[in-house]
C-alpha cells in the first residue's frame, strides 16, 4: 500500500455550474483540508457534494448546501475533513455567483 501526499484541487476559481473539482481514479482519497475564500466585495455561496461512483451530484450527496460565505471570509469545511472517497468517486462543487469564491483541497490517495 501506498500513500501520496497530494493537492487534490488545485486553488481554483469555483465555478458557478456544478462541477467535478477531483476524482479519485484508481485509488482512496482522504480528505485532510478543503478551503474556500470569497474575494468578492459581496456575499456569496458554495454548495460542495461528495459523489459515490456513476451517480451524479444531487440532494442525495450534498454535502454542505449554499454555505454562505461574507466578503473576505474563508472557511475551511470541517464536514469534509477526514471523507473518504473510493475509486471512482469525486468532488462537485457549484458555486451561487461566478468569480467571487476560490477553493483549494488537499488530501491523501491511498493504492
Amino acid at each position: 500500500m501506498t500513500v501520496t501526499v497530494k493537492v487534490l484541487i488545485p486553488a481554483k476559481i469555483a465555478e458557478s455550474s456544478q462541477t467535478t473539482q477531483y476524482t479519485a481514479s484508481g485509488v482512496t482519497t482522504i480528505i485532510d483540508k478543503f478551503t474556500a475564500t470569497n474575494y468578492s466585495a459581496s456575499a456569496a455561496t458554495i454548495s460542495v457534494n461528495l459523489v459515490t461512483g456513476a451517480t451524479t451530484a444531487g440532494d442525495a450527496n450534498l454535502i454542505t448546501k449554499t454555505k454562505t460565505l461574507q466578503p473576505a471570509e474563508v472557511y475551511t469545511f470541517p464536514e469534509l475533513v477526514g471523507q473518504v472517497l473510493m475509486p471512482s468517486s469525486f468532488i462537485s462543487t457549484i458555486a451561487g455567483t461566478a468569480s467571487a469564491i476560490n477553493i483549494r483541497s488537499s488530501g491523501r490517495e491511498v493504492s
